[in-house]
């Protein structure tokens, strides 16, 4: 990308993943480094760019202020001096902790380079996104041990086993810049056990075990309860238990919490129904959703 008048543009886009929750979030020792375990599911934003010389950047829809900011950083850093017309779409909800915002943001960047011609690396959309907000690893292609505070990746696991995820929301929003400036204070034992989830998480994503993936989720749900406390974790988790379920998951900084079930559980429907209609009894808000395949 050089000069407003010797760039060959065209209209870019871009899309991105968001994500349930995280499987894990806590903090690791030494020094109480913040991290988080993805878990991305398909629900998707899009954005589409539409380079224009001579024009300010405009977003739509309104209220978009940190994608603006987004592009504005990633023209004026590569030299061009024109501004376009940024719109995006999004099935994610706001405030629920899906990842929403960053989904908007990775899909935004995504949707300039293409406009001209380039792809980013991963590592170059944290660049870009680093210092407007935390950040949730959607970047990258699979679930991922990432540093949100810092928006930076930790390390790579791969894909996760299918699930799907009969989801309840509790209402209300969260603001997940706020959720991340409150200390946490975690203990030694805490980030000791964070280090030991994270290394297990590693391990059961490598081989597919789902059990595990689930039992680590409800471990984590219950450990951010000092943090941002879900009223329906008790219930979730006496469900699952009687429905023979992988375990519960939490949007620790959101407002949703979901059962995991594994899609290659051979009692599949009969589980998938039952959860759904009795999560149904816990909340009129439930939503299914699937793991990135």
């Amino acid at each position: 990308m050089r000069r407003t008048t010797s760039v060959d543009t065209r209209v870019g886009h871009g899309h991105c993943f968001g994500t349930f929750g995280e499987l894990i979030q806590g903090a690791l020792p030494p020094d109480g480094r913040d991290f988080l375990v993805t878990v991305p599911v398909a629900r998707w934003s899009h954005a589409r760019f539409v380079p224009e010389p001579g024009w300010p950047i405009r977003v739509r829809p309104g209220g978009k202020s940190k994608s603006r900011l987004l592009v504005e950083r990633m023209l004026r850093g590569h030299g061009w001096d024109g501004g376009g017309v940024l719109t995006i779409t999004s099935t994610l909800p706001v405030g629920k902790g899906m990842a929403s915002s960053s989904a908007d943001l990775v899909a935004s960047a995504r949707a300039v380079a293409n406009a001209f011609g380039l792809t980013l690396r991963p590592s170059k959309i944290e660049d870009a996104l680093r210092g407007i907000e935390p950040s949730d690893g959607v970047m990258y292609d699979a679930a991922v041990a990432f540093c949100h505070r810092e928006v930076t990746l930790l390390h790579e696991l791969g894909a996760l086993p299918a699930l799907t995820i009969v989801g309840m929301d509790e209402g209300g929003t969260v603001d997940t810049v706020a959720f991340n400036q409150m200390p946490k204070a975690y203990t030694a034992a805490q980030t000791q056990e964070y280090a030991a989830m994270l290394a297990a998480a590693g391990r059961a994503v490598r081989d597919g075990d789902a059990r595990t993936l689930g039992r680590l989720a409800t471990r984590s749900a219950e450990m951010n309860q000092r943090l941002q406390p879900k009223r329906l974790l008790r219930p979730a988790m006496e469900l699952s238990a009687r429905t023979d379920a992988l375990g519960v998951l939490a949007a620790h900084s959101g407002t949703r919490l979901g059962i995991l079930l594994a899609d290659a559980d051979p009692d599949y429907d009969r589980k998938l129904a039952h959860l759904s209609a009795a999560c149904g009894q816990l909340t009129d808000s439930v939503h299914v959703e699937y793991t990135l395949r």
